[in-house]
């Protein structure tokens, strides 16, 4: 079976959460909006599906993940769906429902981040909403990062099967989630994000880790893995960094 990836074509944002656990897993699929076969037709595809192409159980936004006649949508329910099948989360029930509420809360860090640039509504530009931004980005940086930080390093450290992996003994697909995070966070508050990370060692270890994996490796040198920008979840307004 070959999966449908529909996301965004030019940026990476919540899709690549998806991305690069089909690609860790070496899962067979179509990134529809960007591949050569889309030809233009990637984001009408998109916007077809999510009107249209789920029947009674739309999508409320990309990405979404077709498979079959099966559509999922939301990050996590895609994650949960598709981490039997690769092989990317334990077998038992009780690490299962753990490993989902970790990438609830990874989600929840994604859209304070988000909120940084776009504070009053995603509907303004960051221009219109600017002072806004500079407040949140301030606690964000303040509270926020070191908060989540010092969270993941913790279970990190009570993990039972070690300190290399959240979950269990072997890579699930929080690994790869807090993989993306930690690259967003380098991304958009790059000094903050440092000096955070000097009081989480384990959380750069799981890091370097995860970008050393072959298959990870691969995509991340490879056409697939888009760079960061200013049009995505993760935004760096050097004002926004200011001491």
């Amino acid at each position: 079976m070959t999966y449908e990836l529909h996301y965004w074509p030019t940026i990476q944002g919540r899709g690549e959460f998806v991305r690069l656990a089909l690609e860790a897993g070496g899962a067979s699929y179509i990134d529809v909006a960007r591949g050569p076969e889309a030809a233009g037709q990637g984001v009408p595809a998109l916007l077809r599906l999510l009107h249209e192409g789920a029947g009674a159980h739309p999508a409320f936004a990309p990405p979404m993940l077709k498979d079959g006649s099966v559509v999922v949508g939301q990050t996590a329910a895609i994650l949960q769906y598709l981490a039997p099948t690769l092989k990317l989360v334990a077998r038992s029930e009780q690490l299962r429902i753990w490993t989902q509420q970790i990438q609830l809360t990874i989600a929840d860090m994604v859209t304070e981040a988000h909120d940084t640039h776009h504070p009053v509504g995603g509907n303004l530009y960051y221009e219109d909403q600017k002072p806004e931004a500079l407040r949140r980005a301030g606690e964000f940086r303040r509270h926020r990062i070191p908060k989540f930080l010092q969270w993941f390093e913790r279970i990190l450290a009570l993990n039972p099967s070690g300190s290399r992996h959240l979950v269990g003994g072997r890579l699930s697909y929080v690994d790869l989630s807090l993989f993306q995070l930690v690259q967003g966070l380098r991304y958009a508050f790059p000094l903050t994000t440092e000096e955070c990370l000097i009081q989480a060692p384990l959380v750069v270890q799981l890091h370097d880790r995860v970008a050393a994996i072959p298959r990870v490796a691969a995509c991340l040198g490879s056409e697939r893995r888009l760079p960061f920008n200013e049009q995505g979840l993760f935004r760096r307004y050097p004002e926004l960094e200011n001491r």
